[in-house]
């Protein structure tokens, strides 16, 4: 009897905890819940919080985000419809009603959903990438173009550089496979999508190199690409010993030493610029190994870095101590 008057009084207690929570407290603990996969525990207490903060977006955005991950996508949907109407509604809500749309295989109203969303969010590159990956799926090559918006007018956001890279290596583009490739490791160099495009760059490269002459790609033909190529084409020599980290390490060496010489103040570009800098602080090579090491020959590169423990304990540290970002005005695709 003791022992279920105790049970009785912690669930009072409990009950009473989360009643005298405000929405913004109860919103915190249902975010926990989520963070665990808890997402049965999330809806019960965000439903709470909704009826003590009827009018709070971020709490019934949250309350999607929770039907969405608990496969509730019609649920979902039920508490998205009325905030995309908001004119507080943010290209978050359209993101989640988008994901709610493709899971229903809904895909006109997801179109159409998306592309209302850009013309309110012109500068999300989220919303580019969700429209680009929409099309892609649907086998429309006119994806890349809604990717390469999303590049040039959100050039901080990863996953139109994932996506694009991965087109270009798809359709035989070398230079722009490589360049937004790389881009996106530095944005993300510890997800799961990072050991892809890696292998992605390093064949990429053997490619590059696999003509005796590096041609202009037809579609890519612009002052950027030009100067790219032609300052590629210098180390092709170089590229005759094979295509591994240490000739990597080299002919970007080079390449770099003649692209801030010949085009670099005409055309920053925050990529190179991380070069010229690994360059100067004697990190370069260290950069190269983790970039094509591990992909090229795992057992090699991790005795690589046994032996060269201090070069690349000091890349580690750099590479984790950092932000990579594109500035603005850096297009020239």
């Amino acid at each position: 009897m003791k022992k279920l008057i105790s049970l009785l009084c912690l669930c009072v207690a409990i009950s009473c905890s989360v009643f005298s929570q405000s929405a913004k407290e109860l919103q915190e603990t249902a975010r926990s819940f989520m963070q665990q996969g808890d997402y049965a525990n999330a809806l019960l207490v965000l439903n709470r919080a909704i009826q003590l903060a009827p009018t709070d977006i971020d709490i019934s955005k949250d309350l999607a985000l929770s039907y969405y991950l608990q496969k509730d996508f019609n649920k979902s949907l039920e508490v998205l419809k009325p905030l995309l109407e908001r004119e507080d509604a943010d290209d978050q809500c359209y993101q989640i009603a988008a994901n709610n749309y493709k899971q229903l295989v809904l895909l006109k109203e997801c179109d159409k959903l998306l592309r209302r969303g850009i013309k309110k969010f012109p500068a999300s590159g989220a919303m580019y990438n969700e429209l680009g990956e929409l099309l892609w799926a649907q086998q429309n090559y006119e994806a890349i173009k809604h990717w390469e918006k999303g590049i040039e007018a959100d050039p901080s956001f990863s996953k139109n550089y994932y996506n694009a890279a991965k087109h270009y290596h798809l359709t035989g583009n070398r230079v722009w496979s490589l360049l937004y490739g790389e881009i996106f490791v530095n944005m993300e160099p510890f997800t799961y999508r990072t050991p892809e495009i890696k292998s992605i760059l390093l064949e990429g490269y053997k490619k590059l190199f696999s003509e005796t002459q590096i041609a202009v790609p037809d579609d890519s033909k612009n002052d950027f690409t030009t100067a790219f190529v032609k300052n590629m084409n210098k180390q092709s020599i170089v590229a005759l010993s094979g295509i591994n980290p240490e000739v990597l390490t080299m002919i970007r060496s080079r390449f770099i030493l003649d692209w801030q010489q010949d085009v670099g103040e005409k055309m920053p570009f925050k990529l190179f610029e991380l070069h010229r800098q690994l360059l100067q602080e004697g990190m370069f090579d260290a950069y190269n190994q983790w970039l094509f090491g591990a992909v090229q020959n795992l057992a090699a590169y991790q005795n690589w870095t046994v032996a060269h423990a201090g070069d690349n304990d000091a890349f580690v540290k750099f590479q984790r101590g950092r932000i990579f970002k594109i500035p603005a005005g850096q297009y020239y695709r």
